[in-house]
Formats: structure tokens, sequence, C-alpha cells
């Protein structure tokens, strides 16, 4: 079962080796890992999918807690929203509209268009990434590249929330 972690760390160099060095050293494999700041400036979240029943995922989550940058950990339920994002080169030639059609079927957007290829973009779960590229395999795929898996928790439930500091009575942000 894969399992879609949220991990809110420090915005400083180094964090990112740390924190894939402790799934690295406890055997963990991750499946897909997406980084980028927040909104509050002094954070950055990790999205990491981990394969693995209950019992690695809590284990984990108690390694990554232990790590001094890391603020706080979410575990997203299955409700949750979360989207990865393909941008895939295809070989366009006499066929374009047909290209296009499948393009728009997908509700993926022309970003790039040369005299032999198209280049697209698309964001969805995985099996939908995966279902464009399998349709567009016979045209010719020269290129494509994917990122990691990023999500929110649905409604009003959010990672700082999580956030668990001993010296703060309240949620730091």
């Amino acid at each position: 079962m894969k399992n879609v972690l949220s991990i809110l760390v420090q915005n400083q160099p180094g964090v990112l080796v740390r924190v894939t060095s402790m799934f690295a050293r406890r055997g963990f494999n991750i499946d897909s890992l997406a980084v980028g700041t927040t909104h509050v400036p002094e954070y950055s979240r990790i999205t990491a999918v981990v394969a693995g029943n209950q019992l690695v995922v809590d284990q984990v989550v108690k390694q990554l807690k232990k790590l001094i940058e890391v603020a706080a950990v979410q575990v997203l339920p299955q409700e949750s929203v979360a989207r990865g994002m393909a941008l895939i080169k295809v070989n366009a030639g006499e066929r374009r509209s047909e290209i296009l059609k499948l393009a728009e079927v997908f509700r993926a957007s022309i970003v790039d268009v040369d005299q032999q290829s198209l280049t697209m973009e698309i964001t969805g779960d995985e099996s939908k990434i995966d279902a464009l590229a399998e349709v567009l395999a016979p045209f010719g795929l020269v290129e494509m590249v994917r990122t990691g898996l990023i999500g929110l928790a649905r409604s009003n439930s959010n990672i700082y929330q999580c956030e668990e500091r001993d010296e703060y009575e309240q949620n730091v942000l």
C-alpha cells in the first residue's frame, strides 16, 4: 500500500539530505519525492510516497519526528487531494490533430510546438499520467519527465496542526 507523507521542515541547506538519509539508513524506499517552499518562507514541505503497511508508516513517522529540522509530519488520508505532473514530448508529424484531440480528452495542455513534435503538460494521479503516456506511445514518445506526487488533506485539516514543539503552547504559524 502506498502512503503519502507530508513533512514540514525548516527551509535551510542540507535538510533534504538529512531526511532522505534517514530513509536510506532505515531501509525505507521512497517511491516519489517532491520538495518546495511553503507560503511561510521559513518552511519547506517534502511530500514523500512510501510503500508499506501501517507498521512501516508508523516507524517512518517516528524516525522523521526525531530529526531536529522536522517541524511536523502528516500522513495524508486516502481522501486527500494529490497530484503529479508530467511533461511529455511526442512525435507529431502528420498525425498532429489526433494527438491534439487526445491531449484534450486527458485535459493536457500543449506547452510547446515545433515542426516534428508537441510537448504537453498533464496533471493528475499516476494512473491518469500513465494512461496518457500509453495512448501516446504509438506516435513515438521522444521524452517524458514526471514530478513527484504533491498533496494536501481535504477540509480544514492542515499540517501546521500537526506541529509538535515543546517550547510553544500553540502553533508557531
